[in-house]
């Protein structure tokens, strides 16, 4: 029988390049699950890198083996990220949810929602593919590096324009455990820091299989990362807290999804609220956050319950709850309950719905494909999206208020800062994580919106994790998940503002523009040179 040594080698060859993906995909994801270790991922990517480097290099892989590169790569890290949907089982939360229905909206959001994200995120390895083949990476192969940078840092900005796209698994994420190596995120945005972590992970892996160049490629490498260690390390301690400040306080009930709906316990409930309501009234708090849809009801339940408690206590009480849009749609709010137990006129409603928990997209689609996840949300009819960042301002204290998934994407926070907000509240319903590690995921997002805007964040949880965030990304105070209680602590009224409030995203324009340039000069300029010679 006649071997064919050529196809061996060939094998062999894919699962080596498989494996260094897979490795460099699920040491990043952990990075994200664990920001304790989150200083790894400055290397953490690497042997990934290698592996693409090599890929590029290889002329027989063409783009549709560059895309199926690309999608593993991608699914390997999501599925990391994404691994708490585990946690969810059996969705006892869902009246009438069967374990076999549980199983497949379970696996819909695991695997579904990473191969979402990696059907785009395949597309990454091909331009770069087709962009490092061209006669500039001939001449200087190392930059690279820069695009490979460019391109994952806009793959994380594109996440944020449509339902689609979820910025959960943001790489500067995995810095919330070293505090130092995310401030940079407050001049150029998360993503920058995205860049960053690229791109030293890639020069590392040209200087290893490039040994002519090993020590200058590793010096900008080394560079990089000293310049945005000293850069972070001026930012965390040069950086000073306005003299105006304010109590307030997180309140944290423990009170599940499924206990909230259920009307026989409303009492039982607010008594919890109550509790700690007057706790931190008593140490001093003069503004106090519940928790998102705290009270799933209508204003004419919360004026009941909560004017008569803000009366009592002489503190603002913000609450989260329903309302109603002048078109009659429902909307999930949060409302500020004045210590004469009025209403403040001023109402934020959530302006990120949560797809398929809060509505459904494509809801015909949906309902014939997979029609248990269209039956999560709680409500029967779709919320419908608030309008603007609408502060609530209370003399010198102008809430930007965010409600649960709104945190997860920064111009909303950036706009709240623009609007005049000098304090971030965050009210969040995470029960259904249970004490999985998208809970402190959820927060980790919540350190990244403080470091950009340099605001104090106070995050509210039903079941936790709720935190109060200083300027540094720092978590002052917490109460653990699936426990009950409050936290308090004095919060500076900043005015200032960062330089990634006033550009935004504008890094990100810059990378795109990078990637644009590279490839006109690839694609038209070359081309056209090259017929010049010939004629």
């Amino acid at each position: 029988m006649k071997v064919d040594i050529n196809s061996e080698k060939r094998s062999v060859r894919r699962a080596y390049r498989f494996s260094l993906l897979a490795i460099g995909a699920m040491i990043t994801g952990l990075t994200l699950v664990m920001p304790e270790i989150g200083i790894i991922e400055w290397i953490g990517l690497v042997p990934a890198a290698i592996a693409l480097i090599m890929i590029c290099r290889d002329e027989s892989v063409r783009r549709r083996g560059l895309y199926g590169y690309g999608f593993f790569f991608f699914m390997c890290f999501y599925l990391v990220n994404y691994h708490w949907f585990i946690n969810l089982y059996p969705l006892d939360f869902i009246d009438g949810m069967t374990k076999s229905a549980a199983l497949a909206v379970i696996a819909a959001g695991w695997i579904g929602l990473s191969a979402l994200q990696s059907v785009v995120g395949g597309l990454v390895f091909v331009l770069f593919g087709e962009l490092v083949r061209g006669k500039l990476a001939w001449r200087f192969e190392f930059l690279g590096a820069l695009l490979f940078a460019a391109l994952w840092a806009i793959f994380e900005w594109t996440q944020t324009l449509t339902w689609a796209g979820v910025p959960w698994a943001r790489l500067s994420i995995g810095q919330t455990g070293w505090l130092i190596g995310a401030q940079s995120a407050s001049l150029f945005g998360a993503c920058f820091v995205t860049f960053l972590i690229v791109a030293v992970n890639f020069f590392i892996a040209y200087a290893i299989i490039s040994p002519s160049k090993k020590k200058l490629l590793a010096l900008v490498a080394a560079g990089i990362f000293v310049i945005n260690t000293a850069v972070g390390a001026l930012l965390y301690f040069g950086y000073s807290d306005g003299d105006d400040t304010v109590k307030m306080a997180a309140v944290q009930g423990n009170i599940s999804s499924q206990e909230k709906w259920n009307i026989e316990l409303r009492d039982k409930n607010f008594a919890v609220y109550e509790k700690y309501t007057k706790e931190a009234a008593a140490e001093g708090a003069d503004i106090i956050v519940w928790p998102e849809t705290a009270m799933p009801y209508d204003m004419r339940v919360v004026s009941r319950y909560a004017s008569r408690l803000a009366k009592e206590t002489g503190t603002t009480i913000l609450v989260g709850a329903f309302t109603e849009s002048e078109e009659g749609e429902d909307l999930n709010s949060m409302v500020a309950v004045l210590p004469d137990g009025s209403i403040h006129e001023t109402v934020y409603s959530k302006r990120h719905l949560v797809p398929f928990g809060e509505y459904v997209p494509l809801r015909g689609v949906f309902e014939v494909l997979i029609p248990p996840l269209t039956e999560i949300a709680m409500l029967d009819s779709d919320i419908a999206e608030g309008e603007g960042a609408q502060i609530i301002e209370l003399d010198a204290v102008k809430i930007g208020a965010l409600i649960c998934f709104d945190s997860i994407y920064d111009e909303l926070t950036r706009e709240s800062v623009l609007e005049g907000a000098n304090v971030i509240t965050l009210s969040s319903n995470d029960s259904w994580f249970l004490d999985s590690s998208a809970l402190y995921m959820h927060n980790a997002q919540a350190q990244l919106r403080a470091i950009e805007n340099r605001r104090y964040v106070v995050r509210a949880a039903n079941t936790g994790v709720s935190s109060i965030i200083s300027t540094r990304g720092e978590i002052l105070c917490s109460q653990g998940a699936l426990t009950e209680g409050q936290i308090s602590a004095d919060i500076h009224l900043n005015e200032s503002k960062t330089l990634f409030t006033y550009i935004g995203n504008s890094f990100v324009y810059l990378c795109i523009a990078l990637v644009l340039v590279w490839l006109i000069y690839e694609k038209i300029i070359n081309k056209f040179v090259d017929t010049a010679k010939k004629k």
